[in-house]
């Protein structure tokens, strides 16, 4: 934290800083109550966003209001002796966020996100039920209140569809279709089945008829009517093509969406280069396991008789969670010999619920909530059973949990100095530092001894190389013009299945450069390892240098580059 200097009741530029970072959070919490409920607070809990025009320029009025605050923090420090650390990098991911969220808006970028499988408003209403507190009186009164907020919200959405058919920016056709689909099985679902109902912590039975009521009065009038904007003239209207590239201005928007991702300014076509040799490299490793197994080296073959044995298939759903859990509480054991901190937090693991499961990812993580009411949640995909091998499944666990995503994200929340940006709201400056510590943790497990066996370490491996593969593939479909089919091959010849090689190239589609941040961030992260043990020598220690990367929160790939050196104790 800043140390205090106030000068006749002024306060210094750290102060500043600090109290800057702290209006603009709250700033983005008021945009997005939606987003407050993910990571556990109450403030907003009786409303849904607003994706409409006010809600833009509201929006817009903050980021140009927050950046014109820095400049003036920044002249105040030059003029005396310079910004501490921390807060000069509290600055610096604040004028990040605010660049790329002001250039997103310039570009009508929601015209596209407002049509997604993944993170479409058809998604919020499950979801907040699931993060929402509702067991006592007023906090199920407030998600009433969102219930009959929801026409509303579901209404700007249809409007920004609307926008969308009327400009040319529309999705591409295989993800409106994904979206139709999914829209379809929602309402095909009782209003007394619904996936609201499922989570729903009710302060008395009773509650129940009142959501059901609500449900049907709100909920499913305006899913339809979601359903019905896209029909017809948009569906018709949707891309062919599915990559940026056949969008209008589609090579900027694609541009944008790299350094929103990554938070780095770089091509392209490196990107792709970059993708194919690591692929190479990751393949050389494999086929010496399959060598030594004596499956020869033909991966494919080899991948299938791995996958194939019937002691890698979960025989049923609670099989495949046991076995989930069992990893994380490997890894948690042998942690501290890896990591001078640990989180407080547990790590749940939970089924994806049913409603998405054919559209989600095999894993993913959910932070814990703030004040610690609520553990972190590691999901794991049981949608087409017979494909969810355990070849596959630690490799997933060590990054979407322990010592992956659930470390790095639970040490951040938990921090007991970081302000509240920092802890909360850095992840909008990139997520390359998220997954690319996420997939070195998954090359770290191997380290630790956390594969049980050389069916697993192939399994690890199979998970780098569809990084690797993200890479060209990501780049392929929005910068070089790939078809769908292309991009669905390379992941199979990358150790994908069919269902996952499906899924995750339209989720490629759907979320352009967000695939980039993987490799991109374990890159980077692995290099400085690299150079801070050839610096350090034998006086390098690998639970210092863990902690150090994950000891200031979220960070931009180039700060956490400019800034390590210092915290280990030597200089470049």
């Amino acid at each position: 934290m800043a140390e205090t200097n106030l000068v006749g009741n002024v306060p210094s530029a750290a102060d500043a800083v600090n109290a800057l970072s702290e209006r603009f959070w709250n700033g983005i919490l008021d945009l997005s109550p939606i987003s407050a409920t993910m990571l556990g607070y109450e403030q907003g809990a009786d409303r849904l966003d607003d994706p409409g025009p006010a809600g833009r320029e509201k929006a817009a009025r903050l980021y140009r209001q927050t950046l014109a605050e820095a400049d003036a923090i920044e002249a105040q420090a030059a003029e005396t002796s310079g910004l501490p650390t921390e807060e000069r990098i509290t600055l610096d991911i604040v004028r990040v966020v605010c660049d790329i969220e002001l250039e997103q808006l310039g570009q009508r970028f929601d015209r596209l996100k407002v049509v997604d499988q993944m993170d479409g408003p058809q998604t919020i209403l499950p979801l907040l039920a699931v993060f929402q507190r509702t067991e006592k009186p007023e906090q199920f009164e407030a998600f009433m209140a969102r219930l009959a907020d929801y026409p509303r919200f579901m209404a700007a959405n249809i409007d920004t569809v609307r926008d969308g058919l009327a400009s040319g920016v529309t999705a591409a056709r295989i993800v409106t279709e994904r979206v139709i689909s999914q829209l379809e099985r929602l309402l095909a679902i009782p209003d007394d089945q619904s996936p609201i109902l499922e989570s729903l912590k009710l302060p008395k039975p009773s509650d129940r008829d009142r959501v059901v009521e609500a449900i049907a009065r709100y909920v499913r009038p305006a899913d339809r009517a979601f359903l019905e904007s896209l029909l017809g003239e948009y569906r018709n209207a949707s891309r062919q093509e599915p990559g940026l590239l056949s969008a209008p201005h589609g090579e900027e928007l694609y541009k944008t969406q790299i350094r929103a991702w990554t938070s780095l300014d770089i091509e392209a076509a490196e990107l792709h280069r970059i993708g194919r040799e690591e692929l190479a490299s990751i393949q050389d490793e494999q086929r010496v396991i399959t060598r030594r197994l004596g499956l020869g080296e033909d991966l494919r073959a080899a991948r299938a008789r791995l996958r194939s044995n019937p002691a890698t298939i979960p025989q049923s759903t609670e099989e495949l969670l046991d076995r989930a859990r069992g990893q994380i509480e490997r890894a948690l054991a042998c942690a501290p010999d890896y990591f001078g901190s640990l989180p407080r937090a547990a790590c749940e693991v939970r089924p994806v619920e049913p409603f998405k499961e054919a559209d989600a990812p095999a894993a993913y993580y959910y932070s814990p909530a703030v004040d610690g009411s609520r553990a972190g949640v590691y999901y794991v995909n049981t949608f087409d059973l017979p494909s969810r091998s355990y070849v596959a499944l630690a490799s997933m666990s060590f990054h979407e949990a322990v010592p992956g995503h659930h470390f790095q994200i639970a040490l951040q929340t938990e921090h007991p100095s970081l302000n509240t940006f920092r802890l909360l709201g850095s992840r909008m400056a990139g997520m390359a530092y998220v997954e690319g510590w996420g997939l070195y943790a998954e090359r770290l497990a191997d380290e630790m001894g956390l594969y049980l066996n050389e069916a697993e370490r192939f399994g690890m491996l199979d998970g780098q190389a569809h990084r690797a593969a993200r890479l060209i593939v990501d780049t392929g479909i929005h910068a070089f013009g790939w078809h769908r089919r292309t991009s669905v091959e390379q992941l199979l010849e990358a150790g994908q299945s069919d269902t996952e090689s499906s899924i995750e190239t339209d989720r490629y589609i759907a979320l352009p450069a967000q695939a980039l941040c993987y490799k991109t961030g374990q890159r980077e992260i692995t290099r400085l390892r690299t150079e801070a043990s050839q610096v350090l020598g034998p006086r390098f220690d690998i639970r210092a240098f863990h902690d150090a990367v994950l000891g200031h929160g979220t960070l931009p790939l180039a700060t956490l580059a400019k800034e390590l050196p210092g915290w280990l104790g030597f200089a470049r």
